[in-house]
């Protein structure tokens, strides 16, 4: 896979290196001649530009791209590569780095962004997800659709502890993808028995994500009443 990274920093370099070593295909921007130390990621290649410059990326021939990850230090930078990537380029995948979480609800599909990371949305989402038995925690939003990658840790009260994964009444537009137990990751195989302390990584669409809570520790999320009409 050949992906574009704009913004050659510390974020920029570590995500260029981590992807090197999966085995795909760098291409580094970055438009301050300090930033480029292919020393630091011999396995890339470089280019001094200005992504956020039509000409920059036409050289950069863009269009071969598979991802455009947009992780400068300047919000606006960040949209603008990306909607020139998904606009003038067609690019499939847009990543756009948010560094100040205000500006967190312009990295939408409006501006070519697909997926947002915003470092304190994240943090925010591991401490939760650390301390938290029993509650749903979203983890991450995907961008494309109202689905959302949550997380909940099964109390031992939860009426599923020592049930099997198919005896579960798993509402529509719910996957379980994995149980994490002990250090491991566990298929989550219909078979498969349920643990007090299990960690459930879950896809829901976000207006199943009480629903889910409720069954799984009703405990914490007592189901609501249903409304009554007189």
């Amino acid at each position: 896979m050949l992906v574009t990274i704009a913004g050659a920093g510390a974020v920029g370099r570590s995500v260029a290196q981590e992807l090197i070593e999966n085995g795909h295909e760098i291409l580094l921007i970055d438009k301050d001649p300090r930033a480029i130390k292919a020393d630091r990621v011999p396995g890339a290649e470089w280019l001094l530009a200005d992504a956020c410059e039509l000409s920059s990326l036409e050289e950069s021939q863009m269009q071969r791209c598979d991802v455009v990850i947009a992780a400068t230090g300047d919000d606006k930078a960040n949209l603008v590569i990306s909607l020139l990537a998904k606009t003038e380029f067609g690019v499939p995948r847009t990543v756009a780095r948010v560094n100040h979480p205000s500006n967190e609800w312009l990295f939408s599909e409006s501006w070519g962004v697909d997926v947002s990371v915003s470092t304190p949305r994240l943090m925010s989402a591991l401490v939760e997800e650390a301390v938290t038995v029993g509650d749903l925690v979203r983890l991450f939003t995907f961008r494309q659709s109202t689905a959302n990658l949550v997380e909940l840790t099964l109390p031992e009260d939860s009426p599923f502890v020592g049930r099997r994964v198919a005896e579960v009444p798993w509402p529509a537009d719910v996957v379980l993808v994995a149980i994490l137990r002990d250090d491991s990751i566990q298929t989550p195989e219909p078979d498969r028995s349920l643990e007090a302390g299990d960690e459930l990584l879950l896809v829901a669409n976000e207006e199943v994500e009480d629903e889910i809570a409720s069954l799984l520790s009703p405990s914490t999320h007592p189901a609501k009443p249903a409304s009554r009409t007189v």
